[in-house]
C-alpha cells in the first residue's frame, strides 16, 4: 500500500484501457482498492467474461511481472508452494561427508513454486490464482496464511515473509462455494457478460477495422446464442475471434449463410451446434436445412 498515492479510480480505469482492457466501474474500483489497501481480490463469474484477463491487464498496467498459479483438482502444496530438490540433495550427500549434510535444507536446494515465488520476489508482482474453485477446502486453508500475512512457513527454514507486497487476484467460475474464511480476506468482484454496447466497444477495441454495423450485428447474435441452454456459452474472447474471422473472410454482413459457415468459432459442442443452428439460424432468416449446413 502506498502511503502517498495520488492515483484515483479513474486513473486505474484509464490505465487498464491503455493496455486493452475496458473495465466497468466496479472492476476499476476493485482494482484500485486492491492496490491501495493491499488486499487480495476474488473475481467470480461465468467462464469467459474476462476474469483472468483482468489480472493480466493489472500486470501490464502496473508494469509488474505476472506469476500465475493454475489450479486444478488434486493440486497440492508441493506444486503450489515449494518442493525440495531431492536429486540435488542426494548428489550433495553422495559428494560430501556426513558433517556437511545439514545444509541440504538451505535455499539453494529449494524449488520455488508460484506462491513462494510471489512471496519471495524482490520486485512487486501480480499473483494470479486462477480457478481456485477447482481445488478443495484443504488447499484453501493452506492459502489463508499466504493471503492473511503474506508469508509462508517452511519447517526446515522457518518463515519467509514477503519482500514486496504482491497484488493478488483469485478467479472462480463459481463451480463450488468457497469458504467464508477465504472470502473474508478478499475484496469481491462479480463479472458477468457485458451488455451489448460494452461488448461492442470491446470487440472494436481488439478488431478496430470491423464496421460498426457488423460489430453490432455480431454482438447481438452472440447475445442471442448466450440466452440458449448451452454446454458452453461463447466467451468475450470468442466474440473477438469471430470478428477477426469475419474481417479475414471479407464479410460485410452476418446473414444466415455466413453464420452457418462460421458459427463453430463461437459454438464448440456438437449438441450446441444443432441447437444454435435451429434457434438462431431461423431468426437470421436461414432456409430449411441450415442445421445440416452448419453441422457439416
Amino acid at each position: 500500500m502506498s502511503e502517498q498515492s495520488t492515483q484515483t479510480v479513474a486513473d486505474v480505469k484509464q490505465g487498464l484501457e491503455r493496455v486493452g482492457y475496458l473495465a466497468d466501474e466496479p472492476a476499476a474500483l476493485v482494482s484500485y482498492l486492491a492496490q491501495e489497501l493491499g488486499k487480495p481480490v476474488l473475481v467470480e463469474g461465468p467462464a469467459g467474461v474476462g476474469k483472468t484477463e483482468l489480472a493480466k491487464a493489472i500486470s501490464r498496467a502496473t508494469d509488474r511481472p505476472l506469476i500465475r498459479l493454475q489450479c486444478y483438482e488434486g493440486l497440492d502444496e508441493a506444486k503450489a508452494l515449494y518442493e525440495w530438490n531431492y536429486r540435488k540433495q542426494l548428489l550433495r550427500i553422495q559428494a560430501t561427508d556426513e558433517d556437511s549434510w545439514d545444509d541440504i535444507f538451505a535455499e539453494d536446494f529449494l524449488l520455488s513454486r508460484p506462491l513462494l515465488a510471489a512471496i519471495a520476489s524482490s520486485e512487486p508482482v501480480v499473483l494470479l490464482i486462477d480457478e481456485i474453485d477447482k481445488t478443495d477446502q484443504e488447499f484453501e486453508a493452506m492459502l489463508l496464511e499466504v493471503l492473511s500475512d503474506f508469508q509462508i512457513s517452511i519447517p526446515e527454514l522457518g518463515v519467509i515473509e514477503a519482500r514486496t507486497h504482491p497484488i493478488v487476484v483469485l478467479t472462480s467460475n463459481n463451480s463450488r462455494e468457497l469458504t467464508e474464511a477465504l472470502k473474508r480476506r478478499c475484496l469481491y468482484l462479480w463479472l458477468d457478460y457485458p451488455e451489448i454496447e460494452r461488448e461492442m466497444e470491446i470487440v472494436r477495441l481488439h478488431a478496430p477495422e470491423i464496421d460498426e454495423r457488423l460489430a453490432r450485428r455480431l454482438v447481438e447474435v452472440v447475445h442471442m446464442v448466450r440466452q440458449l441452454d448451452l454446454k458452453k456459452p461463447p466467451s468475450i474472447a470468442e466474440s473477438i475471434d469471430w470478428a477477426r474471422a469475419l474481417l479475414l473472410l471479407g464479410a460485410d454482413d452476418l446473414d444466415s449463410s455466413v453464420f452457418a459457415r462460421t458459427m463453430s468459432i463461437i459454438v464448440k459442442h456438437r449438441t450446441d451446434i444443432d441447437l444454435v443452428a435451429e434457434r438462431v439460424g431461423v431468426q437470421l432468416g436461414g432456409p430449411p436445412g441450415l442445421e445440416a449446413e452448419a453441422a457439416g
